[in-house]
């Protein structure tokens, strides 16, 4: 049975962070090192719900040697544990991002499977001073300021009031011996080089500076989330528009469209300060562009005065393979929003967006580019091109889902072809009623 300290520093700073509770199901990551090993006895004796989560991410011989560490003290403590060993090529790109992606994939797989209220991170404030360092050294705003965020959705880092050396004096008491990540002693990667040469050296000509660095970063953070709850509550009364982002302090118009990008299905944390800056800049008064490309397929643009966070278009359906068909059948007359009706006569082919393209609209005065008729029904500029367009030879008689030509439309109670085209444009896909008899494009029966 392992010894508890009520007054320890490690037990006080994880109550006053106030993430985890006792009885709170709590799914631990736990690497096996130091800081991870003393979070899962730390939130054992709090009374919390624990259940612990290891990944083995196979980078190195005798990684699984770590797995059996970490199951012993699993059984010593009478916790259960989810582990998993990497069987998959690692991504490409860095080895750090591509392993921490990874991870984050096994544990919120492990939190839907045992139905934790959280997943605790043994980040502490040491590794806090570390991120918000790094930061400034690539040059960030307020959000990289605070080094990293408390909470984010489910993922909670309950250490980061606690120092490291604390934790080390936590686990020594318990006669607890941590595994050693030979990689954090590795300088080829940044962190590490912060917290062994850059740190040390600030530190001895400005003994304190550690401390200072993380009061800083406990304001930003503060400030941060401020920042955020003003975000929420624009999107949730209902600012979605260039001209309400126009009114707002940029760190908010930052924050409030990290959302829309998280409410798209974006992940956090994705968007770059490249990426924020490019939204803001087409949000911004002016005729803006033809949208952002962001991480995770998706896309910003501009609709009217409407802000979207929507998948990133595809390109011409032809280009892939996939041409639009066009179906010609018999009609009597039907009230299928998905379609039109043109005159029997006519030569029917499907094609696309070109220069010069105008039309007579029905129901307008006049002919009419094609471009401003796409502006008119807000059809996104970057949606434009592989919208599919149904043409009478050389003359455009029919914009699906926006517009039809006057004079090639068949008027009502006169002879008809029902006219449609699969696949509709996405963002224009009505029920499709029944038809008559399918006839060819010549308005032949079929």
């Amino acid at each position: 049975m392992l010894r508890k300290h009520s007054s320890d520093p490690v037990l006080t700073g994880i109550s006053e962070s106030g993430l985890i509770r006792p009885g709170d199901r709590v799914l631990v990551a736990v690497s096996g090192g130091p800081d991870s090993c003393a979070l899962l006895v730390a939130a054992h004796e709090l009374g919390c719900d624990v259940i612990v989560a290891h990944y083995d991410h196979a980078l190195r011989a005798g990684s699984e040697l770590v797995a059996d560490q970490v199951r012993a003290l699993c059984v010593r403590l009478g916790v259960d544990v989810v582990s998993e060993r990497r069987s998959e090529a690692m991504p490409r790109g860095s080895i750090q991002a591509g392993a921490r992606a990874l991870r984050y994939a096994f544990l919120s797989r492990a939190r839907s499977q045992t139905r934790a209220d959280v997943v605790a991170l043994a980040h502490t404030a040491d590794d806090l001073v570390e991120g918000a360092v790094m930061h400034l050294m690539r040059g960030c705003g307020l959000a990289g300021l605070r080094g990293m965020p408390s909470r984010r959705g489910a993922f909670v880092r309950p250490l980061l009031l606690v120092w490291r050396r604390e934790v080390v004096d936590f686990l020594r008491r318990r006669e607890i011996v941590a595994y050693e990540d030979p990689s954090n002693a590795d300088t080829r990667f940044a962190r590490v080089r912060v917290r062994r040469e850059i740190l040390p050296a600030l530190e001895r000509d400005r003994p304190g500076i550690g401390r200072r660095f993380f009061a800083a970063a406990m304001q930003a953070a503060a400030t941060q989330e401020s920042v955020a709850a003003q975000a929420l509550n624009a999107l949730q009364t209902g600012v979605a528009s260039k001209s309400d982002l126009a009114r707002m302090p940029e760190p908010v118009a930052a924050e409030v469209m990290k959302l829309l990008y998280t409410r798209a299905g974006g992940t956090e944390p994705s968007l770059s300060r490249a990426h924020l800056d490019s939204m803001l800049n087409l949000a911004r008064p002016g005729r803006g562009g033809r949208g952002v490309d962001l991480p995770g397929g998706l896309r910003f643009r501009i609709v009217g005065d409407r802000m979207e966070v929507v998948a990133s278009p595809p390109k011409r359906p032809v280009e892939n393979g996939a041409r639009p068909r066009l179906e010609v059948v018999r009609c009597r007359g039907c009230d299928d929003p998905a379609a039109t009706h043109l005159r029997p006569e006519l030569e029917l082919r499907v094609g696309f967006r070109r220069p010069g393209l105008r039309m007579r609209p029905f129901g307008g005065r006049g002919s009419r580019k094609l471009q401003d008729i796409f502006v008119d029904a807000r059809i996104p500029r970057e949606e434009r091109d592989a919208w599919p367009l149904v043409f009478a030879g050389d003359r455009l008689a029919w914009v699906p889902g926006v517009a039809v030509d006057s004079e090639l439309m068949s008027p009502p109670g006169q002879a008809a072809v029902h006219v449609g085209i699969t696949p509709m444009p996405v963002r224009w896909r009505p029920k499709v009623a029944r038809l008559e008899t399918p006839i060819s494009p010549r308005g032949e029966p079929s």
